[in-house]
């Protein structure tokens, strides 16, 4: 199976990558088309120089790698994507042939975590419009909804959740996705110095707390701006 989680920065997405790494049937990819992204727009993220060397900037030889042949052998296929790297001129067709699934947070609480990083923040950063486009695309091609993880209510049940979305995929559920050992990984995407400091510390899921972010002037503006992304895309949410 070659499965594809969409989301956003400031997610739980790497922490969902290594609860995938740790099950021995399951090989993993970083952001693969991250390097495409910062080669096309320009943007200045940290490390962009040494993300764009060590990557491939042809978006069309990545997607072609994406849905080929599943590396070592392994049944699955773990692909941890950020929906704005795909950008408008890139084709769709070739995300059709993964199995997809989305994992969304609070807007506010992304731009929150997202500021301390960056100085600035636009609608565009955090992908949840482009989720939004995404998963209507797909769940028309399906002819049904694609499963939707909503990081707060996964923190709170994470075993839960994994067996559901398990179930829903049609693999099994192993308990070793529950935790992992500290430190960095091999599969690490070079910009894992600048974003990763709280996954490599981890040994699982972090404990869910409730969080409310005081934000104001332009990062109140793109949260709400990206409510109703969410809100919607919240409402297909897997419930356990």
């Amino acid at each position: 199976m070659h499965l594809a989680m969409w989301s956003g920065p400031r997610n739980i997405s790497t922490a969902m990558m290594r609860a995938f790494e740790n099950r021995p049937d399951c090989v993993v990819i970083d952001e693969p088309l991250y390097a495409a992204y910062l080669a096309a727009t320009g943007l200045d993220h940290p490390a962009r120089d040494e993300v764009i060397a060590a990557g491939d900037t042809d978006w069309r030889r990545v997607v072609e790698r994406l849905a080929g042949p599943i590396p070592d052998g392994r049944a699955l296929w773990y692909q941890k994507h950020m929906a704005h790297h795909l950008l408008p001129d890139m084709a769709r067709d070739w995300v059709h042939t993964l199995t997809n699934v989305f994992l969304i947070r609070d807007p506010a609480a992304v731009v929150d975590s997202y500021l301390k990083s960056r100085a600035t923040i636009t609608p565009e950063d955090i992908g949840l419009q482009q989720q939004v486009e995404l998963f209507d695309a797909v769940a028309e091609r399906l002819g049904r909804a694609p499963p939707v993880l909503d990081a707060d209510e996964f923190l709170q049940a994470p075993e839960a959740q994994l067996r559901a979305l398990c179930k829903r995929l049609g693999i099994s559920f192993s308990e070793c996705m529950l935790s992992w050992p500290a430190g960095p990984r091999a599969s690490d995407g070079v910009w894992a110095p600048h974003w990763y400091d709280a996954v490599w510390r981890s040994t699982g899921f972090e404990p869910w707390r409730p969080r409310t972010p005081h934000l104001s002037g332009p990062g109140a503006r793109v949260a709400e701006a990206c409510r109703p992304a969410y809100e919607r895309l919240r409402t297909w949410r897997l419930r356990v």
